[in-house]
């Protein structure tokens, strides 16, 4: 017995839940930092603010992924773990601009941190039930279509999120001045609006989508004695399954971890880094000129996005003509190329060239490890690898998160605009150690 094979509009309606997950993610992305700084804190610190999200995520997506592989419901086996992460990453959405309120309680600043510790967690036990999904539901020849489908959508909930602030303040005049310690109004208005479209997003992947049964899932791997055992196994044996991970997935471990590394980089010194670098403005400017900047920062990537999602339709195309391991190592080189071309810029307008590598690298890095990672992986324990999987994309952001903020300090001059270089040097290294990957099922064998 083997998987059907989905139509596109299949695809895409499984999928769809991403769109409203990255709106999330990318309102997250794009304006944390500004949130955090608005709040007190300085630039150096930003990154220890961080840090509790990928740590959560470290913890969460393996126990995650190991009940989504046990549970079956009416929801079928993968939704119902989607869904509740999408309602806990909207309620974050709603409360992180919002954190001066509870500023009887504690200060705003530590209420901001905790609600973007909730979102950061909340958006990763949504979206690595949602790749076991399709790692799930389509066989191996529709896969890298399936991953590309979900970067399509990602790219294109992130271009809206990312531009929403912008759009507020300069489209409709909503206000975008912050005044005592207060998120400026366009913010408030775009984090409400990303929750909102999350859920409703989520929603039409719960109620459009279909699961295969147990009894389906173990005919087409032909296992059905050795899945009776595995129901009986215990959480301790995400152990054992991280010592017996496929050698595929290790040698793809080394390259999550130098993009993750860099992206992390990217995602929190952005804003700051543009505005220092590029605007000429103190690191201790938080006025209109910087909020101005901030939601400069969100056009930008709200531009790699767009880039991102259009060169995701050419992924599969690409990938058969010059293979998956190809494919990633040229993303992943104009992703470097890209972050670096930055410090060398004139103006804020430049900077859209440097958006373009950076799509590229975004799209392959999210469809490219995925569609060669699925192949090497059991079935059966898809949800629990797709979380161990994410420890190579939590660890490295959990390192950048502590050395960071020191390194602009210490290292840098003061100056994080080198963050953003370092980060850029990273995916390049990354690039080169793609090399070393073997791609288990793909069909085309061109060497790098």
């Amino acid at each position: 017995m083997e998987k059907r094979k989905l139509s596109f509009w299949d695809i895409w309606n499984l999928s769809f839940g991403f769109l409203g997950i990255q709106m999330g993610f990318a309102l997250q992305n794009a304006n944390a930092s500004r949130i955090l700084q608005i709040f007190g804190a300085d630039v150096h610190e930003l990154s220890w603010f961080w840090v509790v999200a990928p740590l959560t995520g470290l913890i969460v997506q393996p126990i995650i992924g190991h009940y989504s592989d046990k549970t079956w419901t009416k929801l079928g086996r993968r939704r119902p773990y989607f869904l509740v992460g999408a309602l806990f990453a909207a309620a974050g959405l709603i409360l992180m601009p919002n954190a001066g309120m509870f500023t009887q309680f504690m200060p705003a600043l530590w209420v901001g941190a905790g609600m973007l510790m909730i979102m950061d967690a909340s958006f990763n036990v949504a979206m690595e039930p949602f790749r076991a999904l399709v790692a799930d539901l389509l066989p191996s020849d529709q896969r890298t279509l399936g991953f590309s489908v979900q970067t399509v959508l990602i790219g294109i909930g992130a271009v809206i999120g990312s531009w929403l602030p912008y759009v507020l303040a300069n489209w409709f005049g909503v206000a975008n001045e912050t005044v005592s310690g207060e998120v400026p109004l366009n913010l408030l208005l775009s984090f409400i609006i990303g929750a909102v479209v999350l859920v409703a997003s989520i929603l039409v992947t719960v109620f459009t989508t279909k699961e295969y049964s147990p009894e389906e899932m173990a005919l087409f791997n032909s296992v059905v004695e050795k899945e009776e055992v595995e129901e009986e196994s215990s959480l301790l044996d995400i152990f054992s399954d991280f010592k017996k991970m496929p050698l595929t997935m290790k040698q793809l471990s080394s390259v999550q971890f130098f993009s993750w590394f860099g992206l992390f980089g990217m995602w929190v010194f952005s804003t700051p880094a543009i505005a220092h670098h590029i605007y000429g403005l103190g690191l201790d400017d938080h006025g209109t000129a910087y909020q101005n900047a901030g939601d400069w920062v969100g056009i930008l990537f709200g531009v790699y996005n767009a880039v991102s999602a259009v060169y995701a339709f050419f992924l599969p195309a690409i990938a058969k003509k010059i293979g998956r391991k190809m494919t990633y190592a040229v993303g992943l080189v104009g992703g470097g190329l890209g972050l670096i071309s930055i410090y060398f810029m004139p103006n804020e307008n430049w900077l859209i060239i440097s958006m373009f590598g950076i799509g590229i690298a975004w799209a392959s890095i999210l469809a490219m490890p995925y569609a060669i990672l699925a192949g090497s992986i059991p079935a059966k324990k898809m949800g629990v690898y797709m979380g161990i999987f994410n420890f190579f994309i939590v660890l490295p952001q959990i390192l950048n998160a502590v050395i960071g903020g020191p390194m602009i300090k210490y290292f840098y001059g003061g100056n994080p605009i080198y963050a953003l270089v370092v980060s850029g040097v990273s995916l390049l290294i990354a690039a080169a150690l793609v090399v070393k990957v073997k791609d288990v099922d793909d069909t085309v064998t061109v060497e790098i």
